[in-house]
């Protein structure tokens, strides 16, 4: 069960916690049961056009192709299916109707637009007035280097068409007017001055069109979200509802219920919940949801219920999601105070004075018209300068009582920089608040989020890092080098990486190696094993595949499709099973000489194969996976940190046997009833007569 953002993100996420020490990004993907389709399955054109213009008004655009022969039907649930686990057929029939606008096609714009259009939206248009540039190729995926020189969006929809036949996709080179704004339910901002931004900002607000503002510079990361002022969540978690047994109802103002002791209710204070099969007070069963409040794991009050009849027993309590209503500011009004996401707690202070920084950034661009350059002191000083005025104009919480300095420099010195694992985490977010925008489920960010990746960066001589090692070579790596230095693209050029696994995550992972330059140089090389076929569920999420790729090896093809986007990697696709039978392919010299393995797998078993055969040959490992809009990462280092297999999942629930045999509440407990009863009449038997046959102490 997952979407594309999710992957994305998650690939990308692996890929800052590991750092550059590992040469990698991370992540996995589930592989796919065998399938082959016919034909006329298998193949489908794309209707999507480019265009300088859009000359007809989007919102009375024909639908995606969600409904065929023009009339309102099904969705394509065998394109969709795992989308559909997640997001449910009423939220994905809320974004067919969503015409969306993606402004800036360099990596962070084009890793939006791309998980955006596998999603399935109405329509996307893809908006860029600049020309490719050598430090585009870092991270934008569709550009080549034959596309220097020309407009980033008209060179990109062609590819981002492919993605999807059902959502058209129009590039676009114009100013964004107001009038041109209006043909959509959703902007995207990416790589724009902060006062177009503003501009922006002001005229979506007032008409209602949902925002979302997305940046990036070098491993610093921003997010900003305006739903207007009206934004209703219809699920803000998209969990199943919980429920619990009753045991005990009492009569008062408020009542208190009391649930049996077998299991924690799991309600949490402001929840509404409402009731079935309650004997005695039966006009609870009638009732509108109540609100509710916890009293302890197993108690809670509602209402008052002192008129109602007495409690005798039973009832069921059933969590309703109700409808949830969220006031956003706008940009203008938020941005001397905002309202910060803390996404890592080990950096409480980062956010406000990442926010200040972006602001100072965006000042030192309007001045001198170009970001500061790559680890360049006077360049940094100037951008503190403008950190430390910014922060005495600031009024609490915002204002910093003590502003770090370093931290400020070191977003001067990576403000040129630009990382396709920032560009997917970064993309794989906003692309997410996109879909929560277009389909009112999940509660979205409110209203900024900041990231930064610096662990990334080396812990030990840093004074490589100089304004002579980081500025720009004229190369497709120039994004990165601005970072890093050209030192470390070297060695990662030269880094011996395998892959196991071509799924979701696996293509995602693929795209970044290629990306980062990762097997690129003498001596380099990728290997990919998968042993499955593309079938059509996986091209809503595994982007490296089209229509007519369909029955074709994953391996071969995802290895194919990344040789486009970067002709240097050394790539080799197997497509192999890992386990003991194949440890004549991958054998001790396979291991050997390897840098490094990163499982992109479906399943706990042949995760841990893989870690012991790390542990034992003494490699890293990077591992991931996705579950719907959840994701975990984990990076194993030899000596340094545990192994997968040296931490184990909690046991799952086991049902009590009391509740089976009187207080069946739930479809699991029938199931399980089912399974023991046919295990007593046609399982337990026979052993025990083949026991007594074989055993003569029977």
């Amino acid at each position: 069960e997952e979407t594309a953002a999710a992957q994305s993100g998650d690939s990308a996420a692996a890929a800052a916690a590991a750092g550059p020490d590992t040469a990698s990004l991370m992540s996995s993907s589930p592989l796919s049961k065998k399938r082959r389709l016919g034909e006329s399955e298998s193949k489908t054109g794309s209707n999507c056009s480019s265009g300088k213009s859009v000359q007809t008004d989007l919102r009375e655009a024909p639908a995606n192709g969600m409904a065929k022969n023009g009339s309102e039907a099904d969705i394509d649930e065998g394109l969709y299916s795992r989308q559909l686990y997640v997001l449910g057929h009423e939220a994905m029939k809320r974004m067919q109707n969503a015409n969306i606008l993606v402004s800036g096609l360099r990596g962070l714009g084009v890793e939006i637009a791309k998980n955006i259009i596998l999603g399935g939206v109405k329509s996307v248009t893809i908006h860029d007035q600049g020309t490719a540039e050598w430090s585009d190729l870092s991270s934008q995926f569709y550009l080549r280097e034959e596309d220097l020189g020309k407009n980033r969006a008209e060179v990109s929809q062609t590819r981002l068409a492919e993605l999807n036949s059902y959502v058209p996709v129009t590039a676009y080179t114009g100013p964004l007017s107001e009038d041109f704004l209006n043909n959509f339910q959703v902007v995207v901002l990416t790589n724009c001055p902060l006062e177009e931004q503003l501009r922006i900002s002001d005229f979506c607000h007032s008409q209602n069109i949902k925002l979302v503002v997305a940046d990036t510079k070098g491993l610093f990361g921003q997010l900003f979200c305006d739903f207007g002022e009206n934004m209703v969540v219809t699920d803000t978690n998209g969990e199943q509802p919980l429920s619990a047994m009753v045991s005990m109802i009492t009569k008062g103002c408020p009542g208190e219920v009391t649930c049996l002791d077998e299991a924690r209710h799991g309600f949490e204070s402001g929840d509404f919940v409402s009731f079935l099969e309650v004997e005695g007070m039966k006009e609870l069963n009638s009732c509108e949801p109540m609100e509710i409040k916890v009293l302890g794991p197993y108690t809670f009050s509602i209402g008052d219920t002192s008129n109602f009849s007495d409690y005798v027993r039973g009832g069921i309590v059933t969590q309703v999601k109700m409808p949830k209503k969220i006031s956003f500011k706008s940009l203008r009004t938020s941005l001397p105070e905002p309202e910060l996401v803390i996404t890592d707690f080990g950096k409480f202070d980062r956010p406000g004075q990442l926010h200040l920084g972006f602001q100072a950034l965006h000042e030192f661009h309007k001045k001198h018209g170009h970001f500061p350059r790559p680890r360049n002191q006077a360049d940094a000083n100037e951008v503190l300068s403008l950190v430390k005025d910014l922060n005495e104009q600031a009024v609490p919480p915002l204002k910093q009582e003590h502003l770090n300095e370093d931290i400020i420099k070191e977003m001067a010195f990576q403000a040129s920089g630009d990382l396709a694992p920032v560009n997917a985490f970064i993309g794989g977010l906003a692309a997410q608040e996109v879909m929560k925008a277009c389909s009112g489920k999940f509660m979205p960010i409110i209203q900024w989020l900041y990231f930064d990746a610096l662990e990334c960066l080396p812990e030990e001589n840093k004074d490589t890092l100089t304004e002579e090692n980081c500025s720009p070579k004229h190369c497709r790596y120039d994004g990165q080098i601005a970072v890093f230095g050209n030192e470390l693209q070297v060695k990662l050029s030269q880094q011996k990486y395998f892959l196991v696994g071509a799924g979701a995550i696996g293509c995602e992972l693929l795209k970044n190696f290629a990306m980062i330059g990762l097997g690129c140089g003498q001596g380099g090389d990728v290997a990919v094993t998968d042993m499955d076929t593309i079938e059509k569920s996986n091209l809503n999420r595994q982007f490296l595949f089209r229509p007519w790729d369909v029955t074709k090896m994953k391996s071969d093809t995802a290895a194919a499709a990344v040789k486009e986007m970067n002709p240097s990697i050394h790539i080799t696709s197997h497509q192999d099973r890992v386990g003991p039978d194949t440890e004549r392919i991958y054998d001790d010299d396979f291991f050997e000489n390897l840098d490094g393995v990163a499982n992109a797998l479906d399943n706990v078993d042949a995760r841990m194969y893989m870690d012991r055969r790390c542990v034992y040959y003494r490699k890293p490992l990077l591992e991931s996976g996705t579950l719907g809009t959840k994701g975990n990462i984990q990076v194993v280092i030899p000596f340094l940190t545990e192994s997968y297999s040296s931490s184990q999942d909690p046991p799952e629930k086991s049902i009590p046997i009391c509740t089976l045999k009187n207080f069946p509440n739930a479809i699991e407990h029938t199931l399980q009833w089912a399974r023991d009863e046919f295990e007593g009449l046609f399982k337990q038997p026979a052993e025990n007569v083949n026991q007594y046959i074989t055993d003569a102490k029977f």
